[in-house]
Order: C-alpha cells, then sequence, then structure tokens
C-alpha cells in the first residue's frame, strides 16, 4: 500500500507533529558554530592548532596517517570573521542547492569538497612547503563546492554582493565561479596571504565534478525538468505518455492500485530516496498526489 511506504510514514508523522527537521544548511552552521566555541577550550583564543587534539589539517600528521583530518579540519576556524564568513556563505548558497539536491546529497556535496580541497591542499604543500607547510582549518573548502553547484545549477542566477563589505557589486553566478576560480590559482601561483587557495580550488573542482556526474546519472540537470532532449524519469510521446522504453504510462484511474503503485510510484519513491523530494519534476509530484488521493478514495489503505 502506498500509505506503508517509509516515506508516507514520515511525511504524516512531520504533519501530526505540527514541526519540521532543521535542514542540512542550519545544521552545518549549527555545528560549525558549536565547534567554534569548543575549539577556544582545547586551542585557546586566538586558537594556537599545534596544541590540543590533531584535528587540524597538517601535511606531516596526515602523511603518518591521520587521515581524521580531511573530516575535522572543515569545523575549526581561525577566528570569529573566518567563521562568520563561512556561515555566512552557506547560509546564502547552501539553501537553494539544498533545495534541489535533498539533505543527504547534500550534506555529501559538502563534505566530499571539504575534502577533497583538503586533498589539493596537502598536495601544494608538498610541492612548496614553505609557502602552504602550516595547518589547515575552515568550512571554507566545502563552501566553496557549495557555490560551485549553485553555479552550476542556477548560472545565470543574478547575484548582489559587497566587495570590500561596502561597494555593491551584481554579477552572475557562473561569473561569480570564474571569479573566484581566477582568485584562487592566483593565490596559488603568488602565495603569502595565509589563505588556503588551494583548498578552495579544490572544493569548486569537486563541486563542478559532483554537479556533473548528477547530469550524467539523472539525465538531465538538477533542479530543471527533463526535456524531450534529455533522459527522464517517465518520457512523452505522441499521444499518451510513455516511458524511455516506449511503454504507455499507466493512468491512475485505468490500472489496478498494487500494479499501479509498483510501476508508477514505487520508482519515484526510489528516487526520493537517493536524492531527495526537491530532485522531482512537476509531473512526478502530480502522479504521487495523483496516488494519494486515490488511496484516500480507498478507505486510506
Amino acid at each position: 500500500m502506498l500509505a506503508d511506504r517509509d516515506y508516507m510514514r514520515g511525511d504524516a508523522s512531520e504533519e501530526s507533529r505540527g514541526s519540521k527537521p532543521w535542514s542540512a544548511t542550519i545544521l552545518l552552521i549549527v555545528l560549525n558554530v558549536g565547534v567554534f566555541l569548543l575549539q577556544a577550550i582545547f586551542y585557546g583564543y586566538p586558537p594556537d592548532f599545534r596544541q590540543g587534539p590533531p584535528l587540524a589539517l597538517q601535511v606531516g600528521q596526515l602523511l603518518h596517517g591521520y587521515v581524521w583530518q580531511l573530516l575535522t579540519y572543515q569545523f575549526l576556524h581561525g577566528g570569529l570573521l573566518h567563521i562568520l564568513l563561512n556561515c555566512w556563505g552557506i547560509f546564502a548558497f547552501g539553501r537553494d542547492v539544498e533545495q534541489v539536491l535533498g539533505k543527504r546529497t547534500f550534506f555529501t556535496l559538502y563534505f566530499v569538497s571539504g575534502a577533497v580541497g583538503g586533498l589539493l591542499q596537502v598536495l601544494a604543500s608538498l610541492g612548496w612547503h614553505g609557502h602552504f607547510g602550516g595547518a589547515v582549518v575552515g568550512a571554507s573548502a566545502g563552501l566553496f563546492g557549495i557555490i560551485a553547484a549553485f553555479a552550476m545549477v542556477y548560472p545565470n542566477r543574478s547575484l548582489t554582493l559587497l566587495l570590500f563589505f561596502v561597494l555593491p557589486v551584481t554579477l552572475r553566478a557562473k561569473t561569480l565561479l570564474m571569479v573566484s576560480g581566477a582568485i584562487a590559482i592566483f593565490g596559488i601561483l603568488f602565495p603569502g596571504d595565509q589563505i588556503a587557495h588551494a583548498a578552495h580550488l579544490g572544493g569548486m573542482l569537486a563541486g563542478m565534478v559532483f554537479i556533473r556526474q548528477m547530469r550524467h546519472r539523472l539525465g538531465y540537470w538538477p533542479g530543471e525538468e527533463p526535456g524531450p532532449s534529455r533522459r527522464p524519469l517517465f518520457g512523452f510521446g505522441p499521444g499518451k505518455p510513455s516511458k524511455p522504453g516506449g511503454t504507455p504510462i499507466m493512468d491512475v484511474e485505468e490500472a489496478g492500485e498494487d500494479e499501479y503503485i509498483a510501476q508508477e510510484v514505487d520508482p519515484i519513491l526510489e528516487k526520493i530516496s537517493a536524492h531527495g523530494i526537491q530532485s522531482l519534476t512537476a509531473r512526478e509530484r502530480k502522479t504521487l498526489e495523483e496516488a494519494r488521493k486515490r488511496m484516500g478514495r480507498g478507505g486510506g489503505r
């Protein structure tokens, strides 16, 4: 029965409680702020990451097997301004990206981007140890992965940013990504500002590859309706809509309940499980709504 699916039960339980779970974006901000408060206990303020637990990303320690630093360094920050800027960026760009990807995939994007950024920073440290040999901390690599994903999904979205916190500058998302990449490359070639530019660049590259892989897997860009030139979950042809293999899509009134759910609803629920409810197209949402109404007319089975 449709009502027995985990997705349907979870949705109903949340409505009955009258509460809404925290988004991944808010959870990341809360975690970063909480760890920032804890790090003052272990590292002091301003923090000295040479003391206390080995959680900051350091080349020598990573090469000795401290692989967890690729995760833990993402929650540490060098000061108040550092964490404020990162949390603002996560909030500003993360909400739209999470809406498209869903919570689970959004978390994967963020942490994979952070880890790839950390690895690229380590490679830079091995090549130019005099410039990149210090401890690396911050959520910036994961943030730049989110920004890259945002620019890939919404390339022409207009953004207004405050240059030097004073001068408003309006540019498109894809332009912001290109400018950010250019700044990161310049910072790698001409280091000296104590910013982990290689980590930023690694996060951007990871975010771009991540979204392209999703596009390859889905057959269309995340966040957009699958058109005729893309591989949709449900295709369209002349006359009655059909699936990619040419089988007509069942009509909700013509099919039996179990057959309709198995062939039309279950694939949508599987897509929700894999990519989040935000990945559904308008037609897929309509199919779910029609199925709900059908179950209601059947006595709520």
